[in-house]
């Protein structure tokens, strides 16, 4: 009798496992969208802007305070002031290491420095690292000519910082986030040593 027993216990439990996952399955289809939880990806191909309907607004829980908010994945800065009141945002042109998302302080600053493709650069505003110790910050090249989508910026000589407007092979890691000269001069005026910067997807 045993190994009938042990033959219909196997059964028994296989049953109620596959009623159990149907319905399992059949309430997660039939339950209301806003009770639905969806695992996003680990990793995305391209950058999907955040914010559709009005892409230079600030995004949602970006902090609070004076700080300067970077969003990776809409590739803008806003300059944000006492009481959440943006005082500036912009469009920007990131090197090819992004920092991750995460809250920062400005660490150290550049008036005026020459690329390693010879261009000059101001306004360098440092606030990360990466473990392979690439500075990541926000630059302006003199000649106010940001590089085009295929553009690889070069990296200082002196910082790692992506700020040159060659057409590099990508092969450089660069942590340059490429600003105008005008949205620089906006940047270097804000953000001082200690400043907040909030980098967010």
């Amino acid at each position: 009798m045993a190994p009938s027993s042990a033959g219909f216990v196997t059964a028994l439990t296989t049953a109620a496992l596959a009623t159990v996952g149907l319905l399992g399955y059949q309430a997660s289809t039939t339950a209301p969208a806003k009770n639905r939880t969806v695992s996003a990806p680990a990793a995305v191909a391209s950058k999907v802007p955040q914010h559709r309907k009005d892409p230079a607004a600030l995004p949602a829980a970006s902090g609070t305070g004076a700080r300067v908010v970077y969003s990776l994945d809409d590739d803008r800065v806003w300059l944000v002031g006492p009481g959440d009141a943006v005082t500036r945002t912009f469009k920007v042109t990131p090197g090819n290491v992004d920092p991750a998302p995460g809250v920062y302080a400005v660490s150290s600053r550049s008036n005026l420095i020459t690329g390693t493709d010879g261009i000059p650069v101001e306004h360098v505003v440092r606030f990360a690292s990466d473990v392979d110790g690439v500075a990541i910050g926000f630059s302006a090249a003199v000649r106010d000519a940001a590089p085009g989508p295929d553009a690889t910026p070069l990296a200082d000589t002196d910082t790692g910082t992506g700020t040159g407007t060659g057409t590099g092979t990508g092969t450089m890691r660069t942590g340059g986030i490429r600003e105008s000269r005008a949205d620089g001069d906006a940047m270097w005026t804000f953000a001082m040593i200690g400043a907040q910067v909030v980098v967010v997807h």
